[in-house]
């Protein structure tokens, strides 16, 4: 050992660092997301953090305010709505081409998502267990081989979580394991017309999960939320 000190992190390392924290709900809608703090948890300077956070507004999960600074976004209802019909309309069209493309390899990578996210719901892992859920829904994508609608679908995913995190009605507003299994065993047959019905229900199910009317009290800092 030299004894040297670890490189500090990248504007993208931290870019998805905070983004898996705003995705696991421990950095929530409305949050400030200071920049010196953000900086001192990092160990990294400010030019870095901005990079780091025009990453996030780039992904709609970050909004800035003249004279206050950057605020983690914090959907209206109409917002959940919009993002909601927008999945809607993508993701069981994509669904039907990841059928129609869907490689063994494939299978096995959806099928660990699965159990990962079912391993952190046992551990009471609840937000990683929605992190995991919204990152099975890219891969759909993904292996549908649309690289444009893959990258609205991972935008989608990604304000879903915020609206998730502001009007879920209960703790299992989660995609449901049978769900996701439907899912795999559809595009495992090549049953487009089955994979295209089950996400488009899927998204349904979602939708009715969540209250649109409420807003949760804020919980924890800035800190408390990285570093936990």
């Amino acid at each position: 050992m030299d004894g040297s000190q670890p490189a500090p992190p990248s504007a993208d390392e931290i870019a998805v660092k905070l983004t898996e924290a705003v995705h696991e709900h421990r950095v929530l809608p409305g949050m400030k997301l200071s920049e010196d703090e953000v900086g001192e948890v990092f160990g990294v300077g400010r030019t870095v953090v901005r990079q780091a956070l025009r990453s996030l507004a780039h992904d709609g999960l970050l909004r800035t305010e003249r004279n206050r600074g950057a605020f983690v976004a914090k959907p209206s209802i109409k917002d959940a709505r919009e993002v909601f019909e927008a999945r809607a309309l993508l993701e069981p069209r994509t669904a039907r081409a990841a059928a129609e493309r869907t490689t063994p390899a494939d299978i096995a990578l959806l099928q660990r998502h699965i159990e990962e996210e079912r391993a952190a719901l046992a551990a009471g892992r609840t937000g990683q267990a929605l992190r995991l859920s919204g990152y099975f829904h890219v891969e759909i994508a993904r292996i549908a081989d649309q690289a444009t609608i893959e990258a609205f679908i991972r935008q989608l995913v990604s304000r879903s979580s915020l609206v998730i995190a502001l009007y879920w009605r209960r703790r299992n507003a989660i995609c449901e394991s049978h769900a996701h299994h439907a899912l795999l065993n559809a595009l495992r047959d090549h049953d487009s017309d089955a994979a295209e019905d089950l996400m488009k229900g899927h998204l349904l199910d979602l939708l009715s999960q969540l209250d649109l009317s409420e807003h949760p009290e804020e919980r924890l800092s800035l800190r408390e939320a990285l570093t936990s």
